[in-house]
């Protein structure tokens, strides 16, 4: 598949073009080099403190549990997430490098739109491993084993990748015939597929509808969960019980609330489009794979015990 650079309205270039280009802000360019820093600061946080919460958990035999696997894969998704967007956009703020290839474009569109459902897939299955925790106590190790911790993470992937491949194969499926640049930071579906000459209805209508139902009905589950957790606190007799009941699932609940939060923001911004900057609609894209990722290692690191704890044994033995 080729593009070809337009020249004027009626007439392109016979000159084939291979690689879209990406072009960051296109209003405000001098943000980049000011956005660099905190952007490659908070990179760093999110690879270091998923790393050290991957190897804390590998390393430590005490955290050998379905709930820390399920915390281990959240972390691989963040990683893989963050490593997909956050090097390019480096890249082209500090070297300029803005072309990008077109499986490589794809592959990033594919990545971006499948990754994020397997995280609110993830968060799903963690709130029903909160809710047997609480609610079926007696019967947690025989629900939630080692073997349905493979099954879940199997589903968690499967779904997502099946059920959001097309979204990409049907952006190269187009025929692109007029410019090659992308106003974004990112190969996102609605800023490509807007390139091609072909109608791209139905690829805008897939995405909305595949997104929509794997991200609310994630959510929905996860509701239906806490409301069952809360129900089963609110009939232990004593407080001391149902403190250390609500602090188990606390930290998963915060995780969920700046994954949504932060859903909800992009989301209502892209709404409100023609009254948001577009310079401002892709920072907010930008800033969606990279401070969830940043921020879900160390708030599972702070506020649970165990993690704290296996941390500090490792540093004691020097890894």
């Amino acid at each position: 598949e080729w593009i070809y650079l337009m020249t004027s309205p009626s007439n392109y270039s016979s000159v084939p073009v291979s690689k879209f280009l990406l072009i960051c802000f296109p209003n405000y360019q001098s943000w980049q080099h000011w956005l660099s820093l905190p952007l490659s600061l908070l990179f760093l946080l999110a690879m270091g403190a998923n790393a050290t919460l991957l190897i804390t958990i590998w390393l430590e035999a005490s955290l050998h549990e379905p709930m820390y696997y399920l915390l281990s894969l959240l972390c691989l998704l963040d990683m893989v997430l963050c490593l997909t967007v956050i090097p390019k956009v480096l890249a082209i703020f500090w070297f300029d490098l803005r072309s990008i290839s077109f499986s490589a474009c794809f592959l990033q569109m594919f990545i971006m739109n499948s990754f994020l459902p397997m995280e609110s897939c993830t968060f799903m299955v963690m709130a029903y491993d909160r809710y047997v925790a609480i609610c079926h106590p007696l019967r947690y190790p025989s629900i939630i084993s080692d073997q349905f911790v493979a099954k879940a993470s199997a589903f968690i992937i499967a779904r997502n990748a099946l059920l959001l491949s097309p979204v990409p194969i049907l952006s190269a499926r187009l025929h692109y015939c007029g410019t090659n640049v992308i106003e974004n930071c990112i190969c996102a579906n609605l800023s490509v597929s807007r390139l091609s000459c072909d109608n791209i209805t139905v690829n805008r209508i897939y995405q909305f509808v595949a997104g929509w139902t794997l991200l609310g009905s994630d959510f929905i589950l996860i509701f239906i969960s806490y409301i069952f957790i809360l129900r089963a606190v609110c009939k232990l007799k004593t407080e001391g019980a149902a403190v250390k009941a609500l602090s188990t699932c606390g930290s998963h609940f915060i995780l969920i609330l700046f994954f949504s939060t932060i859903l909800v923001v992009v989301v209502l911004t892209n709404v409100a489009r023609k009254r948001v900057p577009m310079d401002i609609l892709i920072l907010l894209n930008v800033l969606h794979h990279l401070i969830p990722p940043a921020l879900n290692p160390i708030v599972y690191g702070f506020q649970t015990k165990e993690l704290k704890q296996g941390f500090q044994k490792l540093l004691q033995r020097g890894f």
